[in-house]
């Protein structure tokens, strides 16, 4: 008998704590036997929800810091990657003036100061003509006479003028082997970049083309064609230009004289005061091209 009651005391805790779970889910009144319904169910407490609230800012804050940090190196990752490119890049296109020597660094910039020098001039050229241009009355005179200098510039250019000036008479013999065709135009092309203005070339038989834009040249048989004219050597090309920037150009290290050079021939430079550039090509007409608007 002294055990009874201990089991039924049991039991109605059990029960009163399963009364109280059920008013605590459900949202009915609460019966006589049910706890009061301010009092938080056990287990539920504001200890469990402040500790349960806690824990689960401190995941999320977390994760936030970490989500931007990470944003923040991956730009910076990028923007390191950005600056080595570059910084490679620019290494790369350097190397060729890290090897050369100090006299062709020097030579190198007078050719670079030369051209800023003719640029500038070009420039204030330019400039007088365009005050001139607007200048009224007087406008229309030099409005002309700016039209015939131009012509006689473009007839230059076109080779259907013939022109004089300072610049130089290069002579390029064979040796053990024939002068090649794409040695006279590397020729030419490294003249044109130091701002030759009228060209052309006579071969061993006093014959003499003139060379403009369009001038191509070919071997054949030992001969050099150019522009449809067999010309045997030695050849010879007159040019007009400022001599010290053309010298400069041809005797870039691995340029024209080293090619040639290394091949057997030989090739001679002479500064002219006076070159007379007489050979003439003739006017052709244009079929398609015409004045853009």
């Amino acid at each position: 008998m002294g055990g009874a009651p201990v089991g039924s005391t049991a039991g109605a805790r059990e029960s009163a704590g399963s009364a109280v779970g059920a008013g605590t889910d459900a949202a009915g009144p609460a019966g006589p036997g049910d706890a009061p319904a301010g009092d938080p169910p056990a287990g539920d407490g504001p200890g469990a929800d402040a500790s349960d609230g806690v824990g689960s800012a401190g995941d999320g804050a977390p994760r936030r810091k970490i989500s931007s940090a990470g944003a923040t190196i991956a730009v910076l990752l990028l923007l390191l990657g950005f600056t080595m490119a570059v910084q490679l890049k620019n290494n790369s296109t350097d190397s060729g003036l890290t090897t050369a020597r100090q006299e062709d660094l020097v030579r190198i910039l007078s050719d670079l100061e030369n051209s800023e020098e003719r640029l500038r001039q070009e420039i204030a050229a330019l400039e007088e003509s365009q005050r001139q241009l607007n200048s009224g009355a007087a406008g229309r005179e030099a409005a002309l006479e700016e039209a015939t200098r131009r012509g006689d510039d473009l007839g230059i250019l076109a080779g259907t003028l013939p022109a004089r000036g300072a610049g130089l008479s290069i002579r390029f013999s064979a040796g053990s082997k024939p002068v090649k065709a794409s040695a006279i135009l590397d020729a030419v092309q490294e003249l044109r970049g130091a701002g030759a203005e009228a060209m052309q070339i006579t071969g061993g038989d006093g014959a003499s083309v003139r060379i403009v834009a369009s001038t191509f040249f070919l071997d054949a048989d030992g001969r050099i064609d150019v522009d449809g004219r067999r010309l045997p050597g030695p050849h010879t090309i007159l040019v007009i230009g400022d001599p010290q920037t053309m010298l400069t150009a041809l005797n870039i290290p691995g340029g024209v004289v080293a090619s040639v050079t290394g091949d057997g021939g030989n090739v001679t430079v002479q500064e002219r005061e006076v070159v007379d550039v007489a050979a003439l090509r003739e006017q052709t007409d244009l079929q398609y091209a015409r004045p853009g608007t």
